[in-house]
């Protein structure tokens, strides 16, 4: 769970996702539907067994109006020459058994199809919780986290849902639609191709404004996504919203996203809604049909009264699945729509597999080179233009510039989260790309300027991902960082958990992620303006414990308190990608230049 000072990852206007309008083209229905029921694959057995459930219990439902004929037939002919009540006895009783089993054959088949369709989920979630970790960083940097968390949470509930409903619904729905046209062929052909032809105008309806009606569903879906998005920004980013007046301006994007949901909403389930009363009118017009006809045959001799009687069963029989495929046709648009944005994140690029890298970087000394190093986040615009430089083992490097200048971009080539356009960088003399992500990734610790705490205590948030930490481990490292006097105070200590309820200030948040970095003592650190949430009196105590963290150690300090990287061992100065400068404080300070404006600026005073 996030905890920290989370910033918004976009302005305004960014990328929420793609808008497609009322007159864009559907996507590929079928192509979805045949990847959902892929998933379902793996439960082929079960779902077997769920049709032969089904089909039993059809074949069981469609004889029926069989015997309710023959018992009309017995009462019509009993009110000339007597009822024969042992004889409907026996018909009653016998479906009476029918129909009980019925019932436990639909419960069985219905309680299987609701496993399969939470495994289903379960996959689902499954696949992309694992899609997240090996995605690269740019995805995360171009995607609202909002819009992320839909595609996980909203939209696999819905196909979840969808599914739950439809396919135990499609398969009962199917046998019985295909069962009760062959009793009714066999009953009476000359009634059949009238049910049939009246079923058939309500049918061509229901695909018309199921192919009409879709683009509602994706659109709804994205939009769904683009709200979370937006959500989850003003919610992160509401001091700044509330500093800069901008309560209107928000509310009135949201109010636009909101309303524009609505629409697609409102269309989609309108589509949907009115297909039921269409197979409803059809229904009864079919009624009308089957009593017409079955009126002059019964005066022509041809069949007898019962056969209308169970005719009219048949039509019920016959129409409901027809409804049922139209109610599952207005779902499965809402689960394709879905199933498109699971899809969509699944098919994103991922990073490159490394299976093929053996080699190994263990006791790692941290000599660094950067060898003509290029990079850019867009094609034509260059961040890193030509940036080379040599770090011995234990330097403590500092890394100045105004925004832009490259800084972070740096850090993230290091940490191979991105990689380089060209050029090279080295590690004791070895290229990262030779080296996995996860062997090079392990040799640096970090402290962001945006804290990340998750849910659980402050031990386990200090302790994190690093094996058997002592407390007098964690108790050493709290006094270097100055957290243990605040631990003291709270009463559970160590054991506090961290939580929505839990009220921390930045400072406090960045001092226990700073004490997370010293627990898992790496060969290597990287503190991007790690004391910018920290008050003056506690950035002189974090200082110290820093001096004595990085000794020994290779470390890269960002920094724009320039008052802080004084004791620096090497400072980089980058402007516009490039090293325009390098030196200690004091040589840079004496060389002028672009590092010395930077540093006296800040002690300049407005007159």
């Amino acid at each position: 769970m996030h905890r920290g000072n989370a910033r918004p990852r976009f302005s305004r206007g960014g990328p929420h996702g793609s808008r497609m309008g009322d007159g864009e083209k559907a996507k590929d229905f079928k192509k979805s539907i045949k990847r959902i029921i892929l998933y379902t694959k793996k439960y082929l057995p079960f779902i077997v067994i769920a049709l032969l459930f089904s089909t039993i219990a059809t074949v069981l439902r469609v004889i029926n109006p069989a015997y309710l004929s023959q018992i009309t037939d017995l009462i019509s002919e009993g009110l000339k020459t007597g009822i024969d009540l042992v004889a409907i006895n026996k018909i009653g009783v016998f479906l009476v058994v029918i129909y009980l089993v019925v019932v436990i054959l639909n419960v069985s088949q219905s309680m299987i199809m609701v496993s399969v369709n939470q495994n289903v989920a379960k996959k689902f979630r499954n696949d992309l919780s694992n899609k997240i970790n090996v995605l690269p960083l740019k995805y995360f940097d171009n995607n609202s986290y909002g819009d992320i968390l839909s595609r996980i949470s909203n939209d696999v509930d819905t196909v979840s849902q969808v599914l739950a409903q439809s396919l135990s619904t499609l398969l009962v729905a199917a046998m019985m639609f295909f069962g009760t046209l062959i009793i009714m062929f066999a009953t009476n052909w000359i009634m059949a191709l009238s049910a049939i032809f009246s079923a058939f105008i309500g049918f061509s309806l229901i695909v018309l404004i199921t192919s009409k009606s879709q683009k509602f569903f994706i659109r709804q879906q994205e939009l769904l996504g683009e709200i979370n998005g937006n959500i989850e920004e003003n919610y992160s980013g509401q001091l700044i919203v509330k500093i800069s007046n901008a309560i209107d301006s928000t509310k009135e994007e949201f109010d636009k996203l909101n309303k524009d949901l609505y629409n697609a909403a409102w269309k989609g389930q309108f589509a949907a809604g009115i297909m039921m009363p269409i197979m409803g009118f059809i229904g009864n017009l079919s009624y009308v049909v089957v009593c017409i006809i079955g009126a002059i045959l019964v005066i022509n001799g041809n069949i007898g009264f019962g056969t209308i009687i169970a005719f009219m069963v048949y039509i019920r029989m016959f129409t409901q699945p027809l409804a049922q495929f139209a109610q599952v046709v207005a779902n499965m648009q809402s689960a394709v729509a879905a199933g498109e944005r699971i899809f969509e994140f699944l098919d994103e690029p991922e990073l490159e597999d490394e299976s093929h890298i053996k080699q190994v970087l263990t006791n790692v000394k941290g000599d660094i080179e950067f060898e003509n190093l290029k990079f850019s986040y867009e094609e034509g615009k260059p961040i890193i233009k030509d940036f080379s430089a040599k770090i011995k083992a234990g330097q403590k490097v500092a890394i100045v510039g105004p925004t832009g200048a490259g800084k972070t971009t740096l850090v993230n080539l290091l940490m191979r989260f991105y990689e380089i356009n060209g050029g090279n960088i080295k590690i004791d003399g070895v290229p990262i790309s030779d080296l996995s992500r996860d062997n090079v990734q392990s040799m640096f610790g970090m402290v962001l300027q945006d804290t990340w705490l998750f849910e659980g205590t402050i031990r386990e948030n200090i302790v994190f991902n690093t094996q058997n930490v002592s407390d007098d481990e964690i108790e050493r490292v709290c006094k270097l960082v100055g957290l243990h006097h605040f631990v003291k105070t709270l009463p559970k200590g160590l054991e506090t958990v961290l939580d929505v309820n839990t009220s921390l200030s930045s400072g406090q948040k960045q001092l226990i992620t700073i004490a997370r970095a010293m627990i898992e003592n790496a060969p290597m650190l990287i503190l991007d303006e790690a004391t910018s949430s920290i008050d003056t009196r506690s950035e002189i105590l974090i200082q110290k414990a820093m001096d004595n963290l990085t000794k020994g150690r290779t470390s890269f300090v960002i920094a724009h308190r320039l008052s802080t990287i004084k004791n620096a061992d090497l400072i980089l100065v980058l402007k516009d990608g490039d090293i325009i400068q390098s030196g200690t404080h004091e040589s840079l300070l004496k060389e002028g230049g672009f590092y010395a404006e930077l540093y006296n600026s800040q002690f300049e005073k407005v007159s």
